[in-house]
């Protein structure tokens, strides 16, 4: 197991780079990879421009949200601005990548169900609290 801080930095991979690594798995032509991607990449924002849901199981699901127009402030000037309605692309993570990617974080657990065995004991106390706890700050003027 790895301790924190002890990853190197993520790295960003590239549409090319995937393409390199899935032709040289499956012998086909960078070329054809290439257009299999893209065109699959096409297919879903067509489908999310069409207002419709893409479900891939285990993966995730790709889905068209309306947000409401608000009024909002400027935070600098105080000011007060209008943000019309928009859509915005929403993902939610499929069970086998939270699995995978987010190993290290323990599962959001239903009520009434045990996790382990173990989940028996006593429950440990919490934390001491400091004797001077600061109320969170914020960038709100209100």
């Amino acid at each position: 197991m790895t301790t924190p801080g002890s990853d190197p930095a993520p790295q960003t991979i590239t549409k090319k780079e995937l393409v390199n690594r899935i032709a040289e798995d499956t012998k086909q032509t960078k070329v054809v990879v290439k257009e299999v991607i893209q065109r699959f990449l096409d297919e879903i924002i067509e489908e999310l421009t069409r207002g419709n849901r893409l479900e891939f199981r285990e993966f995730g699901v790709f889905e068209v949200r309306e947000r409401a127009a608000r009024r909002a402030q400027n935070p600098r000037t105080l000011e007060k601005v209008y943000v019309p309605a928009k859509r915005v692309v929403k993902f939610k993570v499929g069970r086998m990548m939270r699995e995978r990617v987010c190993e290290d974080e323990e599962p959001a657990r239903k009520p009434g169900r045990s996790a382990s065995p173990r989940s028996e004991e006593a429950p440990s106390p919490p934390p001491p609290s400091s004797p001077n706890p600061k109320p969170p700050t914020s960038n709100s003027p209100f």
